[in-house]
């Protein structure tokens, strides 16, 4: 499987669609809001002409213009009380080349249209711009961007982690991800992949980011490997699905045994050592939260009160972000049967407790060139 070539977001606006399905993500939008505000207070500092912003990883749907929103408001805001003029911004878009770009063109022409009714004369200029391509490879020249900015996308592996099948015989049969019995093998396996794809991030952003800019990262993690919410539960819920399915002879086991999901949470551990090690970035701040499975479940209860219903929203959740990957290797034909029993699989699970994720939040600006060359010793 050609990873960048078949991994996408669901598109369109259907009830499965990522569109649909994206309120997860907006939580960690709304949560990064004053970072971008210390980003665009530092930066407008040095009375620039021209803002250049790149979100990494953008998808589709209303969450992609939320940040474009919180800069919008914190340039109008630093420059009405600064008396200075306020710079044109130029916001790129990224995603994989199979991303619904039709869509956030659509949203972003509607968007224009509704901030210059609104503003009228204090109208922020901004311009919007697709970018097809791998986040983990160089997008833009050198020393060219202000803020890079990349929400709910670093988990997801620029491929799947080499070495699981060897000579014919599959690491990692029938778990499609790392669980509690995963070996030590699977599991570095998997950690090395991540070390690879994050340092080559960092190293690409390194070069393309102006000296003073910022980055503003979120993505989900893990605080340990046993923790009853974790992202091992959430995909092995789809593998024990797929291996009831395998038992009924509705999917070919040897198909199951190669599917592996080019997936990774780290815990915070790991990315800072990875920071360290590449050294090409200082860590300003570091934030974690919670959120919990159901996306739209907003309470603190310890217990979910609808398991039936909230498995549904995670199942949808779930699919609107790995429908492509599956049917792309099984096929769509059991796309309906698998994610309905991964509802009940869900709403079992949440018998024991209300699951949650862990998002890791990162607040980075580049290092000076001696500091940089110190890092990296």
């Amino acid at each position: 499987m050609n990873f960048e070539q078949v991994f996408q977001m669901l598109g369109g606006g259907g009830q499965t669609s990522y569109a649909k399905n994206s309120q997860l993500q907006e939580k960690a939008v709304i949560r990064i809001k004053p970072l971008v505000e210390e980003s665009i207070k530092q930066i407008c500092k040095t009375l620039p002409e021209k803002l250049v912003v790149a979100d990494l990883g953008c998808s589709s749907g209303p969450n992609t213009l939320l940040v474009l929103t919180q800069i919008l408001n914190a340039v109008y805001e630093y420059s009405t009380q600064s008396s200075q003029q306020k710079p044109e911004i130029q916001y790129f878009l990224n995603d994989l080349p199979n991303n619904d770009f039709n869509n956030i063109f659509q949203l972003s022409v509607q968007y224009e249209m509704r901030i210059r009714e609104e503003k009228g004369d204090d109208y922020v200029p901004f311009y919007v711009v697709g970018l097809p391509g791998s986040f983990y490879k160089r997008l833009f020249p050198s020393k060219s961007v202000n803020i890079f900015y990349s929400s709910y996308s670093l988990h997801w592996l620029s491929q799947v982690p080499k070495g699981l099948e060897e000579e014919g015989y599959h690491l990692n049969e029938k778990e499609i991800y790392i669980n509690k019995g995963s070996s030590t093998t699977v599991a570095n396996l998997y950690l090395k992949q991540f070390k690879r794809d994050f340092s080559d991030f960092l190293k690409s952003r390194s070069k393309e980011l102006i000296f003073g800019g910022r980055m503003i990262l979120s993505f989900l993690g893990r605080a340990d490997w046993q923790s009853i919410g974790g992202l091992l539960y959430t995909w092995g819920l789809i593998a024990e699905a797929l291996k009831a399915m395998v038992l009924e002879g509705l999917v070919e086991e040897d198909k199951l045994n190669a599917f592996n999901l080019p997936f990774y949470s780290p815990s915070m551990e790991e990315v800072i050592s990875v920071i360290n090690m590449e050294g090409s970035f200082q860590l300003e701040q570091v934030q974690t939260f919670d959120s919990n499975w159901d996306p739209f479940d907003e309470s603190n209860d310890t217990f979910v009160e609808d398991k039936r219903l909230s498995g549904k929203n995670v199942s949808n959740y779930i699919r609107s972000i790995v429908e492509p990957l599956i049917t792309s290797h099984f096929g769509d034909e059991i796309i309906e049967d698998l994610f309905s029993r991964y509802a009940q699989n869900i709403a079992r699970h949440m018998s024991a407790g209300k699951p949650k994720y862990l998002v890791f939040i990162l607040f980075m600006k580049l290092k000076d060139e001696e500091q940089a060359v110190c890092g990296g010793e």
